[in-house]
This record gives structure tokens, C-alpha cells and sequence, in this order.
């Protein structure tokens, strides 16, 4: 199992690191646009949608409708829907984590298809606008989501007595999401004098809050950015839950499925967004 996880991410890095850092951005979000497809053919599946002709065409929907959006990136970044997003995540999430995997389990399925499509649509519009933003400004959300997750891991197994969500992810502790907190703010003490001493190519999420909102802003923004990286995983875990699922599925061996992989990001990516955009 550790060989093939290693194999997998060796091979997804080196798709996805010359993309990333490719002058022309259209090599990234062909990409990731495939990705996010796959993701949607995995929601479909998840949310009682298994025949083929159907979660085969959920994927080419998503993909259509992230295609089509964007030539319309630049009036996006403009308005108030990342911020919007964000909101929706904090309360819909803990709607959802409220209610439970049977709570979910009875939401309609057309509502649960529409609802992944435009949490998807809104992860991938959001990741290609924070690419357009700058390479640096993207690795420095996405790292907020991985130091979140592996602070909270080490200080859940080394200090976790109360547990977050029993019934959803029996692993998960508020010591843990503590550590995630503490996790996240040492990350980004580290990447602010680096960029205090080197070029990175565009401003972190970190400067870029702390320009617009001050200290007290800039840490606030990061408590709440790594809140709404656990909502993300515990609120894919809830949805795995009531499907009898392990994994969203087995396309990336060793890994699970490509939902497995973003689940965090899906919330944090447009919330980003919309703090560094008031």
C-alpha cells in the first residue's frame, strides 16, 4: 500500500508540478479541469447515481459548465460570490455535519447532484483565479489546507481526549483542530520571511490578508480558513458515510478517489478568495 500511495503521488506531481509552473496557464487548467471532472463523476456515484450514462455525464457537465466559465474569471474576482461561498460553506456545513450521514441520506438526489456540481464549479473557478493570481499566492492556500492537516494529525495522536465528530470521523479530536490552528500559523510566520527575503513572483494569501486586514485580520482569516479545511474533510466524509463508501473511488490507487484528495480544498479555496477580495 505505501509503495503504490508513492507511486501515485509521484506520478500526479509530475503532472501536475510542470503544469503548474507553465507560462500558459491553459496547460494547468486543462488539467485540473480533468481532474475536477473526475471528481464530479465521483459525486454522482456517491449520491445514488451509479449508472454509467449518468455519473459519466455529471463529470462532462461539470466540466462543460468550468469551461465555459472562464472567460468570465475577471468579473468573478470582482464580486461578492467568493465571499458568499464561504458563508455557505460555514452554514451549510454544519447543517449537514448536524444532521448526520442518515440526515444527508435524506436530502432529494437531484438536490444533493446539483449541490455537488456547483461546490465543484465553484472549487475549480476558484483555483484557476487564484493561479491567475500567482503561483505563490496558490501553493500558499493549498499549504494552509496541508499543515492544517498533518499539525492536527500528530497533535490529535499525541494529545486528543475530545473527539470532533464521533459519528462522521471517529479519528478527528478538537486538540487536533488546535494543533491544526497552531499548525497553520507557524506555516505562516515561515513563508512571510521568506518572502520578507526573496521574490516568490506574486504575494501570498498570507501578505495579501494581512495588507488588507492587519494582524488581527490576517490571524483571524487563518483560524477560519483552517476551520473550513476540516468542515470540507469531515463534510466528504459524511457524504462517504452515508454511501457505505471507503473512498470516492479507486482512480487514484493508494489515494482512493480525487474527491479524497480536494475535499479540504473545496471550501478554503473560494473563502480565500473572497477574504483577500473585500
Amino acid at each position: 500500500m505505501l509503495a503504490q500511495r508513492v507511486v501515485t503521488a509521484i506520478a500526479l506531481l509530475a503532472l501536475l508540478l510542470p503544469a503548474l509552473f507553465a507560462n500558459d496557464a491553459r496547460y494547468f487548467n486543462l488539467l485540473t479541469l480533468l481532474l475536477i471532472s473526475a471528481a464530479g463523476w465521483e459525486w454522482a456515484r456517491l449520491n445514488g447515481m451509479a449508472a454509467d450514462r449518468l455519473s459519466w455525464g455529471t463529470g462532462g457537465l461539470l466540466a462543460l459548465l468550468c469551461a465555459l466559465s472562464l472567460a468570465q474569471l475577471p468579473a468573478l474576482g470582482e464580486g461578492g460570490l467568493w465571499l458568499a461561498a464561504g458563508a455557505a460553506w460555514l452554514a451549510g456545513g454544519a447543517w449537514a455535519l448536524r444532521r448526520g450521514p442518515a440526515g444527508w441520506g435524506r436530502v432529494p438526489k437531484p438536490l444533493r447532484w446539483l449541490l455537488g456540481l456547483a461546490l465543484l464549479w465553484l472549487a475549480w473557478t476558484a483555483l484557476v483565479l487564484a493561479r491567475a493570481i500567482g503561483v505563490n499566492f496558490l501553493l500558499s492556500v493549498m499549504c494552509i489546507v496541508w499543515a492544517a492537516d498533518i499539525a492536527a494529525y500528530f497533535s490529535g495522536r499525541a494529545f486528543g481526549r475530545h473527539k470532533l465528530a464521533p459519528a462522521i470521523s471517529p479519528g478527528k479530536s478538537w486538540e487536533g483542530v488546535a494543533g491544526g490552528v497552531l499548525g497553520v500559523a507557524v506555516l505562516a510566520l515561515v513563508w512571510s520571511a521568506l518572502e520578507s527575503h526573496w521574490s516568490l513572483g506574486s504575494a501570498s494569501v498570507f501578505r495579501l490578508l494581512q495588507q488588507r486586514h492587519g494582524l488581527l485580520g490576517l490571524g483571524l482569516g487563518l483560524v477560519l480558513l483552517t476551520a473550513l479545511s476540516v468542515i470540507g474533510d469531515l463534510f466528504e466524509s459524511l457524504v462517504k458515510r452515508a454511501a457505505g463508501a471507503k473512498d470516492s473511488s479507486r482512480l487514484l490507487p493508494g489515494h482512493g478517489g480525487v474527491l479524497d484528495r480536494v475535499d479540504a480544498l473545496l471550501p478554503v479555496l473560494p473563502a480565500a478568495l473572497g477574504l483577500v477580495f473585500i
